[in-house]
């Protein structure tokens, strides 16, 4: 098949779906991960870090393809609840959010 920009496009294309696609299955990974259990409260899903998660983050922003929104939310500690910022911007629209909220530690805080 010859070179061309639309073969190209599509590539791109494709291998921007397989990024979110893997970026999606990973994060399910990690929210099993930073699941609350009976041994304390819910820590953060960054890999190598056990501090608590103080924070829920959640970005919703639009599909690459257009056809839908993503909402992707993470259980931070303190230090990488600093260190995040909206990283979709170029996919931003109406119904676009980037929220931090404080976990709940369940004993009426």
């Amino acid at each position: 098949m010859p070179d061309t920009k639309s073969g190209r496009d599509k590539q791109a294309r494709d291998e921007e779906r397989r990024r979110i696609e893997r970026d999606i299955s990973e994060a399910r990974e990690r929210g099993d991960e930073a699941e609350p259990s009976e041994n304390g409260p819910p820590t953060c899903y960054r890999r190598g870090c056990d501090e608590p998660a103080a924070f829920e983050v959640t970005e919703r922003y639009q599909e690459d393809t257009g056809t839908g929104a993503v909402e992707a939310t993470a259980l931070l500690c303190v230090d990488h609840t600093v260190a995040e910022g909206p990283a979709n911007l170029d996919s931003a629209y109406e119904g676009y959010v980037f929220r931090v909220e404080p976990v709940s530690t369940g004993d009426g805080d």
